[in-house]
């Protein structure tokens, strides 16, 4: 343990004291060199989202004193760009985010800065509409996502309702950097400030509004009520409780049974330690529940509500899981043949996905004439875009944007993933199927007999520890060294680097430009039209790997898709 850490360690036993819970893990850690080093070794970093990391004592921690840091940041990077600077906030169910919330508060009115916060947790799209509802100069959303309890974040917001842009970060990361650990932020008395007027409680006219908006972009909400459609829901603990709910009672569904043990918040994620709707042990109660219940449709939104997953039932009575791929390409598909049909098509209309996202929506794009757009991993990207379109006063040509991971946005009324909406276009296509004699696994089939067998996964290679962001570092750049010819094999024809911002194609020789923003990801075009895509997680300690193939036959499609993810893994090391 070098001299700096130990130092580090001695300045935050003297001076982190207005937590209790800091002060007892100090303590408890001393003479412990490799818990005193996995807490010091480097400073909880602003990435380009804002921070993320476990909850607990030490600069490589999220705690009060982080939070309070990158808080004054941020207050000087708005004080220097906006005059009369306001910030909303919003935070999750996870443990201390409500203290996070009022303590970046207490920060942002000490530096004359007013505050829009929710009375109680909300979910992370319903931040992003705060910010445009208020019209503030950025938002705060206190959350670690779909990850595990022992984590905690804070995403920053800029004036679009969009995740900050990379310009923005580095300006905010550099004013970070200015600020002392202790001593260097300013800090309001919260009471005080309320009775002020300088924090203001988000009232339910705010919250109504955005349920009223989330409702406008229904489609067939008018056969839901009589379509005898019945759900099962999970909140998996977090925010999706109430408005979820909500917005399903607003448009008619009238049998939505919850899951008891997972209704109401609990930031330790008792029942599933990975409240990732991606993840099926995490819909273990809510399969269960089905058992008895025998609903149409079993829904789970993430602790933020930015993400949902859904199970159907299939012909033997067991439900299947939709990956986000199949959930996006049906509400695509769903969307862009009922507008069409209704006639409510905008003209030149526009859909957008991620890089990683399923290649079966660009045959959908074409079906429908609608421009579909692509752009790096991260939602952020995708509400750029509705932003360009708002720009050009012609937002209402986005019809639908989704990415693999579970999220999905239809409407420009926020810049983010919205499992409420998503929630309720889900019910409303499965009820509207539902009148048909259509099941959610019929329009699956449907889907993958008109367009063809896509099959898609997503694998990802844990680094954590200190040595964690060296090892995938190194991965990285022994892929771009040392690039694969083959993989399962099949040819490796294109390889593109988004960081060099180019393309090249081992079949003709020729290097073409990468025209999206630089990105530390690498796409592996293979023969039969299949790829690997790999990327280091913007938020977690690993990378991520995502595999493609088609085939006539899904068996065919699983199975190279199957050989190939083997093959990858040991080229990578794992």
């Amino acid at each position: 343990m070098t001299e700096e850490i130990k130092a580090l360690y001695q300045q935050w036993c003297e001076n982190a004291t207005e937590d209790a819970d800091l002060v007892a893990e100090l303590k408890s850690i001393e003479g412990d060199e490799d818990a005193i080093i996995d807490r010091f070794y480097r400073d909880l970093e602003f990435g380009t989202g804002g921070l993320r990391g476990v909850i607990g004592a030490g600069a490589y921690r999220m705690n009060i004193y982080t939070v309070r840091r990158a808080t004054q940041g941020l207050a000087d990077y708005i004080k220097g760009d906006f005059e009369n600077g306001s910030v909303a906030i919003s935070y999750d169910s996870r443990i201390k985010s409500d203290v996070f919330a009022k303590e970046a508060a207490r920060v942002l009115v000490a530096n004359g800065i007013k505050v829009y916060i929710y009375k109680e947790l909300m979910p992370t799209p319903m931040l992003s509409w705060a910010v445009r509802y208020f019209g503030t100069s950025a938002g705060i959303m206190v959350t670690a996502s779909h990850n595990p309890a022992k984590y905690n974040g804070y995403k920053v917001y800029g004036a679009d309702g969009c995740q900050i842009t990379l310009d923005v970060a580095n300006t905010v990361i550099g004013k970070i950097g200015e600020v002392p650990m202790f001593g260097g932020a300013k800090v309001a008395d919260f009471d005080k400030a309320v009775e002020e007027g300088k924090i203001v409680y988000i009232d339910q006219k705010c919250i109504d509004d955005y349920l009223d908006k989330v409702a406008q972009q229904g489609i067939h909400t008018d056969l839901v009520a009589d379509s005898g459609l019945k759900v099962v829901y999970t909140p998996l603990n977090g925010t999706g409780n109430k408005p979820v709910r909500a917005i399903l009672d607003k448009i008619g569904v009238k049998e939505v049974t919850v899951v008891p043990e997972q209704e109401n918040p609990d930031g330790n994620f008792t029942t599933c330690p990975f409240p990732n709707p991606e993840i099926k042990e995490a819909l273990a109660y809510g399969l269960k529940l089905c058992e008895s219940v025998k609903p149409d449709l079993l829904l789970a939104t993430d602790p933020d509500c930015d993400r949902v997953g859904i199970a159907v039932p299939s012909p033997d009575g067991d439900y299947v899981l939709f990956s986000g791929n199949e959930t996006g390409a049906l509400l695509m598909e769903y969307i862009c043949s009922e507008r069409k049909a209704l006639g409510t098509m905008p003209e030149r209309p526009v859909a957008v996905k991620t890089i990683v996202t399923t290649d079966i929506v660009n045959k959908m794009a074409e079906e429908y004439g609608v421009e579909l757009r692509e752009v790096l991993t991260g939602f952020k990207f995708i509400g750029e875009q509705i932003g360009f379109l708002e720009a050009d006063g012609e937002d209402d040509r986005y019809v639908f944007g989704f990415e693999e991971s579970y999220g999905y946005l239809a409407g420009s009324y926020v810049r983010d993933k919205d499992a409420v909406v998503a929630s309720m276009l889900i019910c409303e296509m499965a009820a509207f199927y539902r009148t048909k004699g259509i099941s959610l696994l019929d329009a699956r089939d449907r889907m993958y007999a008109k367009y063809g067998n896509y099959v898609h996964s997503q694998e990802s290679f844990v680094c954590e520890g200190a040595s964690g962001m060296q090892r995938m570092q190194e991965i990285m750049k022994g892929l771009r060294d040392n690039t694969p010819k083959e993989i399962g094999g099949l040819a490796v024809e294109k390889f593109g680097d988004y960081l060099a911002s180019k393309e090249v194609c081992f079949k003709c020789g020729k290097e073409s430009e990468i025209t999206l923003p630089k990105s530390d990801v690498l796409a592996f075009r293979l023969a039969d039209g299949a790829s690997v895509i790999i990327r280091p997680s913007g938020t977690e300690p690993k990378i991520k790997a995502y595999y493609t193939t088609i085939a006539d036959k899904r068996a065919d499609a699983e199975a190279l898709r199957d050989k190939i993810a083997a093959d990858f893994k040991k080229i990578l090391g794992f």
